[in-house]
């Protein structure tokens, strides 16, 4: 049976959020963008601690088991309110079954923020203890002015809500880190609006769950990605996020599929995508790839959200209970975390 939904207490000034890398760490360019980002936090008047697990210079910031012990021993303090990676990487799946779900299940929920590889964590953490994480801004991300509409995590993270966002018509890019590690203005790239599949209007209610899908994919149909079973344990539907980084149309597609065969959108109200400059197959866009897995549910799919790998950053919280409205000019999603 799933466990409860529990959602941390509101972070406070003086906090102490802790600094990890449970995938990929920092070296050169990339470590003075964190360090600047630290500094950043400092000077709102958080504390901020840093791990030991933060080394750049190899796929990952140091072994599986002691890249597991350090996220533990962060979430599992109740000195540190909250828990941020620089960014995300490739293979955090190589942890998920050596973090220690017995003294977690023991202790009050601490927030986890990120996104990317970060999901392959945040997703278990919501399904198998029942806590509310939050799909977002990584560290490096974390200066970034947010545009009209949108929301700084922070905000969520910190205040009673509901929290109301819309669509903020942008599409941005980052700055590369030997261009300026200390920025934090968007790079205005174009324009985008949410839409709905086929045309229409879309107004619903579910509970969030959802990540990158090359990594989240590869969860379905294990212990620690089962989110049919979690969702058969809420007293209403789910609303499914998903969004490509970077696989090709093909394997999207297939991915999709898999998460499809293991019950993900069983009870879902909807599906929200977000935006990807992941590539086509000659033959198969990467919309294609996902009406290919998902079409045949008949399930509202809304398309070209802020979430994902192509920013700005709209923050969602797994686990909170969400309005998606998508009517004329309204693009609108309402949170509430409780």
């Amino acid at each position: 049976m799933a466990p409860p939904l529990r959602f941390p207490r509101p972070l406070r000034p003086g906090d102490r959020i802790g600094v990890t890398s449970p995938s990929a760490g920092a070296s050169g360019d990339a470590a003075a963008r964190i360090d600047f980002c630290i500094d950043w936090l400092r000077g709102r008047g958080y504390d901020v601690e840093v791990g030991e697990c933060m080394d750049g210079t190899g796929l990952t910031s140091a072994p599986a088991q002691q890249r597991a012990a350090e996220l533990t021993r962060m979430l599992a303090d109740p000195a540190i309110a909250c828990v941020v990676p620089p960014w995300g990487g490739e293979t955090a799946i190589d942890l998920v079954d050596l973090l220690d779900w017995d003294a977690l299940a023991a202790v009050e929920p601490t927030w986890l923020v990120g996104f990317s590889d970060l999901t392959t964590v945040m997703l278990p953490i919501t399904t198998r203890l029942g806590w509310a994480t939050l799909h977002g801004d990584n560290l490096a991300d974390t200066p970034y002015a947010v545009p009209d509409g949108l929301l700084h995590w922070l905000e969520l993270v910190s205040g009673a809500g509901p929290f109301v966002q819309r669509g903020s018509g942008l599409v941005t890019d980052w700055w590369r880190f030997e261009e300026d590690p200390r920025a934090t203005t968007w790079k205005h790239v174009g324009d985008g609006r949410w839409e709905v599949e086929g045309g229409g209007s879309l107004d619903v209610t579910g509970r969030l769950i959802g990540g990158c899908i090359e990594t989240v994919a590869h969860l379905a149909g294990t212990p620690y990605g089962d989110v049919r079973a979690w969702a058969d344990g809420l007293d209403g539907p789910t609303v499914v996020y998903v969004e490509a980084c970077e696989d090709h149309a093909v394997d999207i597609c297939r991915y999709l599929h898999g998460m499809r065969l293991a019950g993900w959108f069983d009870r879902a109200a909807a599906v929200l995508v977000g935006r990807t400059n992941a590539p086509d197959h000659p033959d198969l866009t990467q919309r294609g790839a996902v009406l290919d897995a998902l079409g045949r549910l008949d399930l509202p799919i809304v398309w070209d959200l802020e979430i994902g790998h192509v920013p700005p950053h709209l923050p969602l919280v797994n686990g909170a209970l969400a309005r998606v409205v998508v009517d004329g000019g309204t693009r609108e999603i309402t949170q509430t975390l409780a």
